[in-house]
């Protein structure tokens, strides 16, 4: 109990200095948390960072200042945050380079990829090197599903259109499905060659051209809705939900500020649900104000508007009654088995999601020279709660955070 109200005190004041377990809590509760692996495969220049830039929906530049080095040839990069992160992307980059051995990175990487995701740029056909280093990834563990991706499809029928509707729907549900007849011939040929240069190693097969709005081309996201359809289809659920919320949430959002937050609020909406779902009670109270608090920094750096104890207070005035009330239920909740923990959980992110949109409206607010009255912000945190605790119920009708 101590430790329960050590927790509540940091919050009401405002001391963001975390509990001297709570870098080792948070390292548990990432590892349990549902946010997809993709290990990316292909020569540089073959399009990984497109794929990421259309999945994540971040610039070039956040995600190349976003990867951190994982082996002496592979790195990491964990959108949006490390602290809370809904996708990851593993990158090998010296699979293209004579002599590359893929064993340090297959230990590394075999425990923790959902997915192996094959780019390859559709008029490049040496693929050697790509090849050898997927026969071994795939010999280690077959149950791992591979997507090929034949990128950049523009570079095979210049000045051409491309096909529309999108022909290859057939090869996403059958790897064997030949190029449909109405496709251009070069552009037949060479998607036929990559299929036979890595055949009996992809589960599936997507064509895309995922370029930049201003190259001019007619549309510049050609395939994407579908490579996105087939990581949903070999995803486990909890982390094929994960993808969903993602493209969800982020569709409808027109606000640049908005846009760029909502990933951030997503992943540690998604960090707090797993912490919640701890079944001993009072066990996860040193841990959620401590991932609340950093979310709110990241949120504040968003806007521009550092997040100060005073402002923090503020904030804890209007609606922190309401959430320290909802946490203590919480807890006497657990004390049921199975129903507590599926309680704590849903309690836990409905609760995060709704501050974080809370700050994002207080925040806006203050961008534009106000400051929201505390019975307006009070209004709008119990509003996106109710939303956020039904929508979390529908995620998780079990009370499930994570699948095997």
């Amino acid at each position: 109990m101590s430790r329960f109200w050590d927790a509540v005190k940091r919050t009401v004041t405002g001391d963001a200095s975390p509990p001297p377990d709570i870098e080792a809590a948070l390292a548990s509760a990432r590892a349990k948390n549902p946010a997809p692996m993709f290990w990316l495969l292909g020569k540089t220049q073959s399009g990984k960072t497109s794929l990421i830039r259309y999945l994540t929906g971040a610039e070039d530049a956040a995600i190349g200042s976003g990867f951190r080095p994982c082996t002496k040839t592979s790195r990491l990069y964990q959108f949006p945050t490390p602290d809370a992160p809904l996708l990851n992307f593993l990158d090998t980059r010296g699979v293209d380079e004579p002599g590359y051995d893929p064993t340090e990175d297959i230990a590394a990487f075999d425990p923790k990829a959902h997915v192996v995701v094959v780019t390859a740029k559709a008029t490049d056909f040496a693929q050697g090197n790509v090849r050898h280093a997927l026969e071994r990834v795939r010999a280690v563990s077959r149950s791992r599903p591979v997507v090929l991706v034949i990128t950049c499809l523009h570079e095979a029928i210049p000045r051409q259109a491309h096909p529309d509707p999108y022909p290859f729907g057939a090869m996403i549900a059958d790897p064997n499905a030949p190029v449909p007849e109405g496709v251009p011939e070069h552009l037949r040929a060479c998607i036929e060659e990559h299929k036979r240069a890595f055949v009996g190693l992809f589960d599936l097969c997507v064509p895309v051209d995922l370029t930049k709005s201003d190259d001019g081309f007619a549309e510049p996201n050609y395939g994407g809705e579908q490579v996105k359809q087939a990581l949903l289809k070999v995803l486990p659920s909890a982390y094929r939900q994960t993808l969903l919320r993602l493209k969800d949430a982020t569709d409808a959002l027109k606000d640049a500020h908005q846009r760029h937050a909502e990933p951030i609020i997503l992943g540690y909406t998604s960090l707090a649900g797993t912490a919640g779902a701890v079944p001993v009670p009072f066990a996860d109270m040193v841990l959620l104000p401590g991932i609340q608090v950093r979310m709110a920094h990241h949120i504040g750096q968003i806007y521009g508007q550092p997040m100060t104890p005073e402002r923090l207070r503020e904030l804890v005035a209007a609606i922190g009654v309401g959430m320290i009330s909802r946490q203590l239920v919480r807890q006497v909740v657990k004390f049921i088995p199975v129903v507590g923990s599926a309680v704590g959980a849903t309690v836990a992110a409905a609760s995060t999601y709704a501050l974080g949109r809370a700050l994002c409206f207080y925040f806006e607010a203050v961008c534009e020279g106000h400051v929201p009255t505390p019975d307006a912000l009070r209004k709008f945190y119990h509003e996106h709660y109710d939303a956020a605790e039904k929508q979390w119920k529908v995620d998780h009708p079990k009370g499930e955070t994570k699948s095997t």
